[in-house]
C-alpha cells in the first residue's frame, strides 16, 4: 500500500511526534499489542530519537497487559483486550512504567479472525499525556493482517502529534481507515 492512500507514511508522522517531543523537552513510552512492535521501530528510526523515546513494552498476551501494564483484570475478562478502555489502560500503565510524560497504546484486531466478539480491523489506539484525560481512538480497518497492523501505527502516531500540538485533551471517537485522520 502506498502511503499517499492514507497520508504521511509512519516514518514521517515518527519523525514529527519527536519534533514535538524534542521542542517539549518531554519522553514518550509506547505499549503495543496488535502491532507488536511497530510502533517502536517507526520511532527509533529517526535519528536522536533517544533523546525522546524511552521504551515500549509488546504486550501482546492479556495477562501481560495486566501484570505489567497494570490494566484492570476484571475489565479483561469482562470485555477481553480489544476495548477502548484497556488501550486507555495500556498508555497510562505504560507511560507510569518506563517514567514517561506521554504514553501510547495499540490494542485490536488483525486477522485473520475475530477475537474478543470484535471483527477483524477493530483497532484502538490511546495516548496518555501529562495532564487530561486519556484520549482514545475506535478504527475500523480494513485489508489484510499488514494492512491493519501499518495504519494502527499511523494512527496512533498521528493521534500522539495531534495531541502534542493541542497540548493533550482528551476525548474518543472513531475513524474508518485513513480519511479524515487527525493531520499532524
Amino acid at each position: 500500500m502506498s502511503p499517499a492512500a492514507s497520508g504521511p507514511d509512519s516514518g514521517s508522522l515518527a519523525a514529527e511526534a519527536l519534533r514535538l517531543l524534542r521542542a517539549r523537552g518531554e519522553t514518550v513510552g509506547v505499549a503495543e499489542s496488535l502491532t507488536g512492535g511497530l510502533v517502536a521501530a517507526a520511532l527509533t528510526t529517526v535519528p536522536g530519537a533517544s533523546r525522546s523515546f524511552r521504551g515500549s513494552l509488546t504486550a501482546y498476551a492479556t495477562d501481560v497487559k495486566q501484570r505489567l501494564l497494570g490494566v484492570d483484570g476484571e475489565l479483561l475478562s469482562a470485555e477481553g483486550a480489544v476495548h477502548p478502555e484497556v488501550a486507555r489502560q495500556m498508555a497510562g500503565g505504560v507511560r507510569a512504567l518506563l517514567g514517561t510524560r506521554w504514553g501510547v497504546a495499540t490494542t485490536g484486531v488483525a486477522g485473520p479472525e475475530p477475537q474478543d466478539g470484535q471483527p477483524v480491523g477493530t483497532v484502538y489506539v490511546a495516548v496518555a499525556g501529562p495532564t487530561g484525560p486519556v484520549t482514545a481512538r475506535r478504527l475500523a480497518l480494513t485489508g489484510d493482517r499488514t494492512r491493519i497492523r501499518e495504519e494502527s501505527v499511523r494512527a496512533v502516531l498521528r493521534l500522539l502529534c495531534g495531541e502534542l500540538l493541542e497540548n493533550g485533551g482528551g476525548q474518543d471517537t472513531e475513524q474508518s481507515g485513513g480519511e479524515g485522520c487527525l493531520q499532524p
